[in-house]
C-alpha cells in the first residue's frame, strides 16, 4: 500500500511539472496609441508581450475592455512591424515588482531594469499593490524631518510622514533644490522618481545634482518624457512602491517625484486614447481621481517607519490656479512656492516665503521656534508691503515701529533664506539663528 502511495505521489510531481496551455489573443487594430485585442479577455492592469510577425516584439498594458476586447497600450512609442493578427500573450510576473536593498545607489527603469550600465541581481519580489493603510492606525505627524535648507528647516519646518508640494514655473530651481534635499537630509533613504521629465535632465541630476554623496543613499526610477505614457504611470507607482517597503521596514524615507504633473498628463494620454471627454484645460475628470489615490500611499504608516514626500508641480506660466496645481495643494499638507521673481534676482533658492506654508509646522516644532517663524514671516510681509513707497523715498523712519523693526532684519532676513546649493547647513544651527535674530523684536505697534 505504501509502494502505490510513493508511485502515485511521483505521478502527481509529475503532472505538476507539465507546462500548462497559455491563454493568448490577436491583435485586431491600432488606433494611435491604442491597440485592440481579440480572443482573450484581460483585467485592466495586465502586461503582455505582443510578438510581431516582422520579428519585434512589444510590451504592453491593459488599459481597458469592452464586451468583445481588450484595449492595450503599448510600454514602447515605437510600434512599427505591428500587424493585425499578431500574437498577444500575457506576463506571468504582472502581479509583483522587483525590490530590496540592492536596488540602493542605482538608477532603474519603470520595470525595475538599470539604466547606468551595471549589472544588478534583484532576489525579492512584492505585489505591485500596497494593502490600504486604515487611516485610524496611521501614525500622527509629530517628528520634525529637516532637510538640510535652511528656509524650510526654519520657517517651513516638515514633518515625518508629511506630503508637501514643489510649485514651480520651468526654469526657477525646482531640481537644485531637490538635489539639495537629497545630499542634506537626514533620513535614512530616499527614493527620487524622475518622472516625464527630458531625458538628458536624468544623467545631469543624478551626476551633477545629487553626485556620489547624494548617490550613496538614493534610489533613481527614471521615466523621460521620450517614453510612453503607461510606462511614465508605471514609474510613478514603482517609486512609491520601493519606498513603501522601506517604510514597512521601519525606515525614515524621503520621497521626491518630479513631476505630478507629468504624471498627471500621462493619465491624460491614455484617458483621451480610451475616448474620455476633457473637462479641466484638456484634463479628463478621472484625472483629478488618480491624484489623491497617488499622494494617500506616502506619509506615515501603522509601524515607526514614515514617507516624507515632495512632490514638484509644474505652474504652467507660473499659473498657481492651474488646474492641477489647485488639485495637488487640496490634497497635500503644504507647499513651497518657487518665484521667479526671486530667481530672476539671483535669490537662490527662489522660496517665496509669503506663498509657502508647512500645515504640520505647529506639531513638530516647539513653541518659541513657532513664535519666531511667525515674526520672520510678519517682518519679511511687512518689508515687502511698503518696499516701493521705500525706494521712492515716501517712508521716513519712526512712523512705524514694525516697519522700522523690518528694515533693521531685512539684511539678516535676506540672508538667511538664501543658501548656495552645496552649501550643508545644520538644522539646529538654523533654529538657533532664528532664535537669535527674533530675540530682541520689537512690540509690533505703530509709533
Amino acid at each position: 500500500m505504501t509502494g502505490l502511495t510513493m508511485e502515485g505521489d511521483t505521478l502527481i510531481n509529475r503532472l505538476r511539472s507539465v507546462p500548462v496551455a497559455t491563454v493568448t489573443g490577436r491583435v485586431a487594430s491600432i488606433n494611435g496609441l491604442l491597440l485592440e485585442a481579440t480572443g482573450i479577455k484581460l483585467p485592466v492592469g495586465q502586461l503582455c508581450r505582443i510578438r510581431s510577425r516582422s520579428g519585434g516584439e512589444f510590451d504592453a498594458e491593459v488599459v481597458g475592455f469592452n464586451k468583445k476586447q481588450s484595449f492595450l497600450m503599448s510600454l514602447s512609442t515605437h510600434q512599427e512591424g505591428l500587424a493585425p493578427g499578431d500574437l498577444i500573450i500575457p506576463a506571468a510576473t504582472n502581479k509583483s515588482v522587483p525590490i530590496d536593498s540592492g536596488l540602493i545607489g542605482r538608477v532603474i527603469d519603470a520595470m525595475g531594469q538599470p539604466l547606468d550600465n551595471q549589472p544588478l541581481v534583484v532576489n525579492e519580489r512584492i505585489p505591485v499593490l500596497p494593502h490600504p493603510i486604515n487611516p485610524m492606525h496611521r501614525r500622527a505627524v509629530d517628528t520634525p524631518q529637516y532637510v538640510g535648507i535652511r528656509a524650510i528647516d526654519g520657517l517651513l519646518t516638515l514633518g515625518q510622514g508629511q506630503r508637501v508640494g514643489l510649485l514651480a514655473g520651468s526654469g526657477v530651481g525646482k531640481s537644485t533644490l531637490l538635489g539639495m534635499m537629497t545630499r542634506n537630509t537626514q533620513a535614512d533613504v530616499t527614493v527620487v522618481g524622475l518622472i516625464g521629465e527630458r531625458s538628458r535632465e536624468v544623467k545631469e541630476f543624478v551626476e551633477n545634482t545629487l553626485g556620489t554623496e547624494g548617490m550613496a543613499r538614493t534610489i533613481v526610477v527614471a521615466a523621460p518624457g521620450d517614453e510612453s505614457p503607461v510606462r511614465r504611470i508605471r514609474a510613478a507607482s514603482y517609486c512609491h512602491r520601493i519606498a513603501e517597503y522601506f517604510r514597512d521596514q521601519g525606515k525614515s524615507v524621503l520621497l521626491l517625484m518630479d513631476s505630478l504633473t507629468r504624471y498627471a498628463q500621462a493619465h491624460r494620454e491614455v484617458a483621451l486614447a480610451m475616448g474620455e471627454a476633457p473637462a479641466s484645460r484638456g484634463f479628463p475628470p478621472s484625472v483629478f481621481s488618480k491624484i489623491p489615490v497617488l499622494l494617500e500611499r506616502s506619509g506615515t504608516g501603522s509601524g515607526n517607519g514614515t514617507i516624507t514626500a515632495v512632490y514638484t508641480v509644474l505652474a504652467d506660466g507660473d499659473d498657481l490656479m492651474d488646474p492641477i496645481v489647485d488639485s495637488a495643494r487640496s490634497v497635500l499638507d503644504g507647499h513651497i512656492v518657487l518665484s521667479r521673481e526671486l530667481a530672476e534676482k539671483g535669490h537662490y533658492p527662489a522660496i517665496d516665503l509669503e506663498k509657502s506654508i508647512s500645515r504640520v509646522m505647529p506639531q513638530v516644532v516647539d513653541e518659541r521656534h513657532r513664535e519666531n517663524a511667525g515674526h520672520f514671516r510678519r517682518y519679511y510681509a511687512r518689508y515687502n508691503q511698503f518696499q516701493e513707497l521705500m525706494a521712492i523715498g515716501a517712508y521716513q523712519a519712526g512712523a512705524d515701529l514694525e516697519l522700522d523693526r523690518a528694515i533693521e532684519l531685512r539684511p539678516s532676513m535676506e540672508q538667511f533664506l538664501q543658501q548656495s546649493r552645496f552649501e550643508q547647513v545644520n538644522p539646529e544651527d538654523s533654529t538657533q539663528l532664528l532664535n537669535r535674530m527674533m530675540a530682541k523684536k520689537e512690540v509690533l505697534t505703530h509709533g
